[in-house]
């Protein structure tokens, strides 16, 4: 990926922001936090997935002898893995128990939870955002067996609590986070990139080796993403979630008054990009 263009001398602050690239899906829906910031702001903003989610089959899953029937409580952090628990549950023709406990991150994953059950018949336990939000409402539910659907690639924050508290527990690993192919952005130029997880900042360099930062922002979403932001040697311009900015839109908008001035009115955007 090409990093933007920006006259040596200026500072990183002074060129406007005229193009973002978010590393996640483009929203179902045309309007959309992102959707009014470029109106707003007359910005280009396009989407393109950094990581590719590869389901772990069946035939893979059964090798690790984890039988889901043994537990009583399940804890899941995304959408991704309530889509391949349940794929593997069916695959499996396994019906989830009533009295199955149910542990989400947050409110948004714990509505998704209906696309497969339905939830006034179950037991549901919901954090705010992060994990660190559930611990103290596992720690009373303590003599359940959990079950932590995840990636291979995951943060350290549940396995370590549920052993430093002596829960019982197993990690099952039901699918595989990889860089995306994104050779066709190679010549592309962006004066800001959007991270949400350290895999998208590890993607940035599986496909762009010799990436150079200069005058392109780098926002990043939670504190582990904004850690691989730094740990890969680039500056951090824009951090999100903040007292006076919880979403990636609302900081972004921040910076954009804080640096660049209110402006409201469209701008020609940079052709090619």
């Amino acid at each position: 990926m090409a990093e933007s263009a920006h006259t040596p001398g200026t500072g990183r602050h002074a060129t406007r922001i005229q193009s973002i690239l978010v590393t996640q899906p483009k929203p179902a829906n045309d309007v959309s936090p992102y959707s009014t910031m470029a109106e707003k702001y007359g910005i280009r903003v396009d989407f393109r997935e950094f990581i590719d989610i590869q389901p772990v089959s069946y035939k893979e899953f059964r090798r690790e002898k984890i039988n889901i029937s043994d537990f009583t409580a399940i804890i899941f952090t995304s959408r991704n893995a309530v889509d391949h628990f349940f794929r593997i549950c069916q695959e499996a023709k396994l019906e989830m128990p009533a009295e199955m406990k149910y542990f989400c991150i947050s409110e948004q994953t714990a509505n998704y939870l209906q696309k497969y059950i339905v939830l006034r018949k179950r037991k549901l336990f919901v954090g705010e955002r992060t994990a660190a939000d559930l611990f103290d409402v596992i720690k009373k539910h303590k003599g359940e067996m959990f079950l932590y659907p995840c990636s291979d690639i995951r943060k350290d924050d549940i396995p370590t609590f549920m052993r430093a508290n002596n829960l019982k527990f197993t990690e099952a690993v039901i699918y595989r986070t990889v860089a995306s192919d994104l050779s066709d952005l190679a010549e592309v130029k962006y004066d800001c990139l959007a991270f949400f997880s350290p895999s998208g900042i590890s993607s940035l360099f599986v496909n762009f080796p010799e990436f150079t930062q200069n005058g392109t922002r780098i926002a990043a979403f939670g504190s582990t993403t904004a850690k691989a932001v730094r740990d890969a040697g680039l500056v951090l311009d824009i951090e999100a979630p903040m007292p006076n900015a919880p979403s990636m839109t609302g900081a972004i908008e921040a910076y954009i008054r804080q640096h660049q001035g209110v402006n409201t009115g469209k701008q020609n955007t940079p052709d090619g990009q």
